[in-house]
């Protein structure tokens, strides 16, 4: 794959209808709507991927090759919220894109995609335009075949009305409509696409639905939910770290770190003989999700640092030397971060994540209740952290003082997972002690933070230095850098006293 994501991406905001004719009710009546355009009966032609074993379908995504209509091509969505998915579209060919195969990767892996599902449409188009001839959104009475294309399958046919919200168009039209709909008689479709009505109606008869997991009840359903949910996070975001999506890479690596803090903090309930390699695996793939992450929280830092600094402070091309640091770092890193999701070795890795889980390496103290064990992993790694930032505060400012703080920072996210992980059973205990300490963390992160920025900083003095340039701006930043630092510092004692004070009811 490619280190840019090149395939189009919109988002799409629809509701589908049951339709018990292939009638469409009036809709000039809706507010805003100045006429309904007819523009004709489109053949649609679709052929739906998927594994043998159905994981797109199981994760509501959907992958097709549509022919007729005006967007032939690929498509892949991705469920966003109820009725909101984002669509990436690649050109019709004959074979699956390059784009297309690197976001489901996480979910097939070694599998093959094959053809499921054939649905042929006969699409009765309407547009609902405003007084300006502007388009809101796109309304269409859908004839549906379905024929199964695997083994044992058989073939279903409905009709349904499906409303599209043209771009750029308020989601509240869409409740306009809607209403108009329902005075009409049509209702919602039970069905949150087509494609998952018709695997269900043409699924063989002794095909039956998974039961979904209960209720959490002993220790060890507690912390596995927990595990469930981190392991589902990595899976499911793959997709949007390859497409470069906002905030991606850095949601991932948490998911990954909250799974490896859950097997380190609930040993005594998951055996770590089994564990402690996984979290090793765990631990590179974070490190790798790290490479680019770091630098882009350190580069916006450290821009935002400099945009305060008065223009007739700044001497030379700082700005400049920045942006180039910070760019070449962005694309190196790019390129590897998608060798890294395409490697066997992390694709391994969520195999065994999936392994793990399915047939968990539980102890015999995760059989017992859950309050007294999952309360009792909580309370020693907070005393963990209290033994860290006490060290931490009684320390000279200075190297070893910086490295006793990144300490307590990582162990106080492991506290936090921990927490986090424990809240359905230990209730109110269990969220104040995630809020505390997520804010410690933040406290200590702005500490680590000033420590790489002004590392950062030294080594761009010296590459400014050396091309002769001024290096009176990197002396200043560096200088306000350790004024933050001592800021922390100073507030830390108290700070963490009314943690400490906090916490006593854990």
């Amino acid at each position: 794959m490619a280190d840019r994501f090149t395939a189009d991406t919109k988002r799409e905001i629809e509701r589908k209808y049951e339709s018990e004719d292939s009638g469409l009710p009036d809709l000039t009546g809706v507010a805003g709507v100045a006429a309904v355009l007819d523009k004709g009966v489109a053949h649609l032609d679709a052929t739906y991927y998927d594994t043998g074993d159905e994981r797109l379908a199981a994760s509501s995504v959907t992958l097709r090759r549509r022919t007729g209509g005006s967007d032939a091509g690929w498509h892949l969505k991705f469920p966003v919220a109820p009725g909101v998915r984002d669509e990436i579209h690649a050109p019709l060919s004959d074979t699956l894109p390059d784009d297309l195969a690197g976001l489901v990767r996480s979910r097939v892996r070694g599998g093959e995609l094959l053809p499921v599902v054939r649905l042929r449409s006969d699409r009765d188009v309407r547009h609902l335009v405003d007084a300006d001839g502007r388009l809101l959104a796109e309304v269409s009475v859908d004839a549906v075949r379905a024929d199964r294309l695997t083994a044992g399958g058989g073939e279903a046919q409905w009709t349904e009305i499906e409303v599209e919200l043209a771009d750029g168009q308020d989601p509240a039209f869409l409740d306009k409509v809607e209403k108009r709909l329902r005075k009409a008689g049509v209702r919602p479709s039970a069905s949150a696409s087509k494609l998952a009505r018709a695997l269900a109606e043409t699924a063989p008869h002794q095909q039956r639905a998974s039961a979904p997991a209960g209720e959490p009840v002993t220790a060890g359903d507690h912390v596995l939910a927990y595990a469930r949910a981190q392991r589902d996070a990595v899976v499911e975001l793959d997709p949007a770290v390859r497409r470069d999506a906002e905030d991606s890479v850095h949601r991932m690596r948490v998911a990954t770190r909250r799974l490896r803090s859950t097997f380190t903090s609930y040993g005594e309930l998951l055996d770590r003989t089994v564990t402690d390699p996984v979290g090793d695996e765990l631990k590179w793939l974070a490190g790798e999700l790290g490479l680019d992450r770091d630098r882009e929280v350190l580069t916006g830092r450290l821009t935002a640092a400099l945009d305060e600094v008065p223009a007739t402070l700044v001497r030379g091309p700082v700005a400049e030397r920045l942006h180039t640091w910070a760019s070449a770092e962005h694309d190196g890193a790019r390129g590897r971060l998608i060798g890294v999701l395409d490697s066997r070795r992390y694709l391994a890795l969520l195999d065994t994540l999936d392994a793990l889980i399915a047939d968990p390496p539980l102890r015999k103290a995760a059989g017992k209740k859950p309050h007294k064990k999952i309360a009792k992993a909580v309370t020693k790694d907070f005393r963990k952290v209290a033994g860290l930032v006490e060290r931490a505060v009684e320390l000279e400012p200075g190297t070893e003082r910086d490295v006793a703080i990144h300490e307590a920072r990582k162990k106080t996210k492991r506290a936090r997972y921990a927490a986090e992980a424990a809240r359905p059973a230990l209730g109110k205990p269990a969220t104040d002690l995630v809020k505390s300490m997520k804010a410690l963390q933040i406290l200590l992160g702005e500490h680590q933070d000033s420590v790489m920025a002004r590392q950062a900083l030294r080594e761009l003095s010296a590459v400014a230095h050396a091309a002769g340039e001024n290096t009176f701006t990197y002396g200043l930043l560096h200088e306000r850098e350790e004024q933050r630092a001592v800021r922390v510092e100073t507030e830390l004692p108290g700070f963490w006293a009314g943690i400490k004070d906090g916490a006593a009811g854990l």
